[in-house]
């Protein structure tokens, strides 16, 4: 370990044994490379918390969620932390699994996004467990006020407000909505606003639940082709690209017959055929904020439970386009 911090074995030794003459930053720098590594702490040393925070994610394949961790991470580094990245996996490790591990490893906090506390039908009891202990954690995107942490959301209803009007704008009278899961809040907040303007404006709305993937969007979108919409509107980007794939199938194009509009801006969606209509989700504003809010509850600075809402920011590119036969 003495190689990994770039100390002697002997300054190792005097931190573990708790002797003076080591410097705040070298004890520091050894601690966490104990944790990292893996080895258990001293016992005198276990009261204090590790210079490490959790940040747990659902996925990565989504480029959404690898854009969070590289913010959190940065931001997290420039305040002495480093971040332990967990990301769920099918059969693998689950999210009160990773709770169990860094709360095992002394960590100093922890930053969720797109957490099973999205989920209203999920089981929420390992996030109680750490309101029990008193860790600082932060949540990001979903309310889940009764759990009492501090949270930072892009605003879903502003960002159904932006689709609509772009839609709307193009004379799309049938519409169709690639929601997440039913209990996914995200998700039903954006359909609560979108139904609300549409129902307003005399809009046909058809909506669709399905699972954050390709092939979800895909198969959700089918129906709503089926059905004759001639704009959709996704809880992500990635179903909006099985949303095209779908149109496409049909023997349709995007966006001649069918407008497709998704949701974060992830990584290369400039780039896709065509390029993707989205709402842009304020990735970098989001993750400095949850640090913020992570770093003043590690220095006990009091802090509000309540939701931090971010405005989201409609991006008009070449999958969106004059519904057919509006004349627009």
């Amino acid at each position: 370990m003495a190689k990994q911090v770039g100390v002697s074995e002997a300054t190792v030794s005097r931190v573990l044994n708790g002797k003076p003459g080591v410097s705040e930053t070298t004890r520091v720098a050894v601690l966490t490379a104990l944790d990292v590594l893996g080895y258990e702490r001293p016992t005198q040393l276990r009261g204090e918390r590790a210079r490490l925070v959790g940040l747990v994610l659902p996925e990565l394949q989504n480029p959404i969620f690898p854009a969070f961790a590289e913010v959190v991470g940065g931001a997290l580094a420039q305040r002495g932390f480093t971040s332990v990245l967990c990301t769920r996996t099918v059969g693998g490790f689950s999210e009160a699994d990773y709770v169990d591990l860094l709360l095992q490893q002394q960590v100093s906090g922890v930053v969720f996004a797109g957490g099973l506390y999205a989920q209203s039908d999920a089981s929420h009891a390992h996030y109680e467990r750490l309101r029990e202990r008193r860790l600082p954690t932060v949540l990001v995107n979903a309310a889940a006020g009764h759990l009492g942490f501090p949270q930072v959301s892009c605003d879903d209803g502003v960002a159904a407000e932006m689709a609509f009007g772009h839609l709307d704008s193009l004379g799309h009278r049938r519409l169709g909505m690639v929601l997440g899961p039913p209990g996914h809040v995200p998700s039903r907040r954006k359909q609560e606003v979108f139904t609300a303007v549409a129902g307003r404006d005399g809009h046909e709305l058809l909506t669709e639940h399905t699972m954050f993937s390709l092939e979800g969007g895909h198969a959700a979108a089918a129906g709503l082709v089926r059905a004759g919409v001639t704009g959709i509107v996704c809880a992500s980007d990635v179903l909006a690209l099985g949303a095209i794939r779908a149109v496409r199938r049909a023997g349709m194009t995007v966006p001649g017959d069918v407008s497709v509009i998704g949701y974060d801006d992830s990584a290369l969606m400039n780039c896709t055929d065509p390029p993707l209509t989205t709402v842009r989700q304020p990735i970098d504003a989001l993750g400095r904020a949850a640090v913020d809010l992570l770093a003043a509850q590690i220095d006990k600075t009091a802090v509000r439970s309540g939701e931090l809402l971010f405005e989201p920011e409609l991006v008009v590119r070449a999958s969106t386009g004059p519904a057919r036969g509006s004349g627009r």
